[in-house]
């Protein structure tokens, strides 16, 4: 049940790592209505609200008397403990990202031979200060005096950190033993089933009609695309647009690796004065990702309408037109750029293929892979066959460079973040570093430092970099390099890059920040 999570899909994500299916439903879904589902356990996600405030999401107390195990996370925990005749304050103590947490009686069964002290993660501001009758306390921190909960007898249990999140590092384990031990759930389910499904419902979805997808050189987009092949064959027809915002030999390289790995029909477009025309003076980051989102729309249109006329001239094809678009937004796109199926999550930003895209085009969007977190696109990649250079290339933006500018983006300042980065991946790719990470890229920042270069005041630009480890682009820790590697990428930049004098090192997490700054 959603209560306005950001983590409500990665919740879910992680019941069916435990192999055990999963599904997500509004918080307003009826008690009654819940029930008649037959739900073999029911999940309480987290949410930005206090349960003592006015109108707050609350806990219908029937779903307890109801026999259903129920497990309850962080806000979820707390209307849980709310509706049982527990009390909920704000300490005083607020406690976001990573937390010391002590077990206490023996960790009960979540937590039973787990660590007595170790780091979690946890984002509130309230906490349980008392926990309902019949409830057995089984740790706590220095802001959250009860921090999880079990009554066995009724299968009910609660924590209030974040176990579906990477930086909780026994999480996954928690939630296996609140699905396997408590709700009794025998491990079935594998994600060996997405693709099955997926295949299925775009085959449901088109009936036969001709696709194009926008293929982008990165995982997401290319299992999209071989999802779709593998569901319609030679209805797809991929095209690939070099907006300019591209990394170097981004375009060469998905020419060469994909069409030979996959075998499907690419259509190249070169639409890079369009698109930094567009550009053009726009500083806002909302802006940039509508524009283009918007300008590959525009881009996609004429393509089809091009093919559609040399199918003609060549007298070879249907003429049907191509009705759908297909794409590879993935979930974490989804839920920081729009709320969807009633989930009253905060807005985060716009995506460039999600909140970025015009109300009025003329495609049906198809996407494959909407409801999947990177780590089960490269699962399901490596089953499609897709070579491990695609499978285990580091994400990068569908906006491309141009939210890694801070600011207005021109072709000098294309110029020198594309020579930064190419910088930062060969050092990453040369020291071995490049696939223990989950991203690694430079950032152009709107800041000029004074510097001094052969003896000589300069006044130019700073670079950021941004290297964090992830497992699914939810949350993110900066990563520890090595002080040897950072200094070869700072010296390399300054005396390579014409126009840079200064390198910083994001040392931020996320949540409180996003991965990428734009």
């Amino acid at each position: 049940m959603d209560f306005g999570a950001q983590y409500a899909q990665l919740i879910a994500r992680r019941v069916r790592e435990a192999q055990v299916y999963s599904e997500v439903v509004a918080h307003t879904v009826p008690v009654s209505e819940l029930l008649a589902r037959e739900p073999a356990a029911i999940v309480l996600s987290g949410g930005p609200a206090s349960v003592y405030a006015h109108g707050a999401r609350r806990v219908d107390p029937a779903l307890f008397e109801a026999g259903v195990p129920v497990l309850g996370i962080c806000y979820g925990f707390q209307a849980m403990a709310d509706a049982l005749g527990g009390r909920v304050a704000r300490t005083g103590t607020r406690e976001y990202g990573r937390t010391d947490l002590q077990l206490l009686d023996g960790g009960g069964v979540l937590h039973r031979e787990l660590p007595a002290r170790g780091p979690v993660w946890m984002s509130h501001g309230d906490a349980v200060t008392a926990a309902p009758e019949g409830f057995v306390v089984t740790a706590r921190s220095a802001g959250a005096p009860v921090a999880a909960f079990e009554d066995t007898g009724r299968r009910l249990a609660g924590v209030q950190y974040h176990p579906e999140v990477v930086h909780s590092p026994h999480g996954q384990e928690v939630l296996r033993r609140f699905l396997h031990e408590i709700a009794g759930i025998r491990p079935s389910w594998t994600t060996a089933n997405v693709i099955d499904e997926t295949v299925s419902a775009i085959q449901a979805q088109t009936h036969g009609g001709r696709l194009i997808c926008g293929l982008s050189g990165g995982v997401d987009s290319a299992v999209a695309a071989a999802l779709v092949h593998r569901a319609v064959g030679d209805a797809l027809t991929c095209v690939f647009v070099d907006h300019g915002l591209l990394r170097s030999g981004e375009r060469a390289q998905v020419e060469r690796d994909y069409v030979a790995a996959t075998g499907v029909k690419l259509v190249t477009i070169d639409a890079r004065e369009r698109f930094l025309s567009a550009l053009a003076g726009v500083a806002d980051p909302e802006q940039k990702r509508k524009i283009i989102g918007n300008e590959f729309i525009n881009v996609f249109q004429k393509a089809t309408e091009e093919l559609l006329a040399e199918e003609r001239q060549n007298g070879s094809g249907e003429h049907s037109g191509y009705r759908f678009l297909a794409q590879g937004t993935l979930y974490p796109d989804v839920i920081e750029s729009v709320a969807i199926g009633g989930n009253p999550a905060h807005l985060i930003k716009s995506h460039h293929n999600v909140g970025g895209l015009p109300e009025r085009m003329h495609f049906e969007l198809v996407e494959p892979v909407r409801e999947l977190f990177k780590d089960e696109v490269r699962q399901a990649g490596l089953q499609l066959g897709l070579p491990k250079e695609i499978v285990y290339r580091q994400p990068f933006p569908g906006p491309g460079l141009a939210v890694r500018i801070l600011g207005e983006v021109t072709p000098e300042r294309l110029r020198i973040v594309r020579e930064a980065d190419t910088i930062v991946q060969s050092e990453m790719e040369a020291s071995d570093w490049y696939y223990r990470v989950w991203q690694s890229f430079a950032v152009l920042l709107p800041v000029q430092t004074v510097g001094v270069m052969g003896d000589q005041r300069t006044y130019d630009y700073t670079v950021a970099l941004r290297v964090v480890e992830s497992q699914d682009g939810m949350t993110a820790d900066w990563v520890r390099l090595p002080h040897e590697l950072l200094a070869r990428i700072s010296n390399r930049i300054v005396n390579e890059v014409k126009g840079v004098n200064k390198i910083v090192y994001d040392i931020s997490t996320k949540p409180p920040s996003t991965i990428e700054w734009e």
